[in-house]
């Protein structure tokens, strides 16, 4: 009997406990103690305040999704004409990159990537030099690593444009400017597109063995 009813004191006195740990009403006024709270609620930052926003991230670490740092210094440009384009480039990347030129390189080289864009139009525009012509001339033996690498770093009167397009996108446009410079290839049509033209010849070939 005496061992029944300690056994209910016990249950009690844990129900007891229970009940008041879950008083989380608008009348509880003891919340739980928190261990550590510089953990449990993080400090909160303001991501465009100008000292967060001059960190720079963790050496050797690379964003999701982005390709890998670019080694080469503004004077390699011997070595960046030997740099490669990291990426499979399809008809739509080419595309984009014409987007992006015409956007971001236009203003000065012009859609036509002559030199003649509307900054300069002839020398009646608001820039009196000429700015560099990309499809004849010197800069049309641009390899699209050189391109990439003034696209990083600027040239002459060229700014950088690492801040304004990400790798990726210098790719792109380097990979177009190519296509449009003398001896340029188009790029293959895409795999999702190539693929119903290389079923639809095979009818044909089909039909011209029948007749044989």
């Amino acid at each position: 009997m005496k061992r029944t009813s300690n056994i209910l004191v016990v249950a009690a006195l844990a129900g007891g406990a229970l009940l008041a740990a879950c008083n989380t009403g608008e009348h509880h006024r003891k919340p739980g103690r928190i261990y550590m709270p510089d953990m449990y609620e993080s400090r909160a930052y303001e991501f465009y305040s100008e000292r967060v926003a001059s960190m720079k991230p963790v050496d050797g670490t690379v964003k999701r999704g982005e390709l890998l740092p670019y080694h080469l210094k503004a004077e390699d440009t011997a070595q960046a004409n030997l740099v490669k384009n990291p990426l499979v480039i399809g008809k739509a990347d080419v595309e984009e990159g014409k987007r992006l030129f015409n956007i971001y390189c236009g203003i000065c080289h012009g859609t036509a990537l002559d030199g003649n864009g509307p900054l300069y139009k002839g020398g009646d525009g608001p820039y009196p030099a000429a700015p560099a012509n990309l499809v004849s001339g010197p800069k049309s033996t641009y390899s699209e690593g050189r391109l990439f690498h003034v696209m990083t770093y600027g040239y002459n009167a060229m700014g950088s444009y690492a801040s304004q397009l990400d790798r990726e996108q210098r790719w792109k446009i380097a990979a177009y400017i190519k296509t449009m410079q003398p001896g340029g290839s188009k790029p293959a049509a895409d795999t999702a597109t190539a693929a119903p033209a290389a079923g639809a010849a095979a009818p044909a070939a089909d039909s011209a063995a029948a007749k044989k």
